[in-house]
């Protein structure tokens, strides 16, 4: 396949890269400052410029399958600002597949499930103000036509792969509290190859 990642430079984005090239795809990533790419293959294209920027989505997303944004807050509107342009241009290009990196933030309350997580803590630290940024990017995503999946992790420690984690539609698995970058670009990557979390926000941790 022919991937495009945002956010490659990124702990989880740069984790992806390393996974899809390992499986033989080309990868495209559109990154800032080219030189924290520390990766030499034939099979990956760098492009320099900023996914604020239209016309840097547009030249990276040609030929393109699916896109893969792990592109996190960093106390900024980037994603808010960012997604509506990739949705442009995927629709140009008719790309259908894009998969995401949100939060446990953005998945349902179990105690309250008309709620979402985020919405039920009472304080304006920064991953409520991640929240909803990744709130933002969910209800453009919902609105678009595109095949999507929001994978939604807990807290998010640097860590060995386990390959062993529990996943849920919509909800964080009950009792969970973390899982590893590793298993998160893991699961993440997975999902180019399956259908069963399209148009869903998947919540995931041990």
């Amino acid at each position: 396949m022919n991937i495009l990642i945002l956010g490659a430079t990124g702990r989880v984005g740069s984790q992806i890269v390393k996974l899809a090239l390992h499986d033989g795809h080309h990868v495209t990533v559109l990154v800032r400052t080219p030189e924290k790419i520390q990766i030499t293959n034939g099979k990956l294209t760098i492009i320099q410029g900023s996914v604020l920027n239209e016309d840097d989505i547009v030249r990276s997303i040609g030929g393109i399958d699916v896109v893969i944004s792990a592109l996190n807050t960093d106390g900024t509107t980037t994603l808010s600002d960012s997604m509506p342009l990739i949705i442009e241009a995927m629709k140009r290009e008719g790309i259908q597949r894009i998969i995401t990196i949100g939060t446990a933030g953005i998945l349902q309350s179990r105690s309250t499930p008309q709620s979402m997580r985020y919405q039920l803590r009472k304080s304006k630290d920064r991953s409520v103000r991640a929240a909803k940024e990744h709130h933002k990017v969910y209800t453009m995503l919902k609105q678009s036509t595109l095949e999507w999946t929001i994978v939604c992790p807990t807290y998010l420690p640097d860590g060995e792969r386990i390959g062993k984690y529990r996943v849920d539609d919509d909800f964080l698995p009950e009792g969970g509290t973390e899982i590893s970058v590793s298993d998160t670009a893991e699961f993440t990557f997975s999902q180019i190859k399956s259908s069963d979390y399209i148009k869903s926000r998947v919540g995931i941790a041990y």
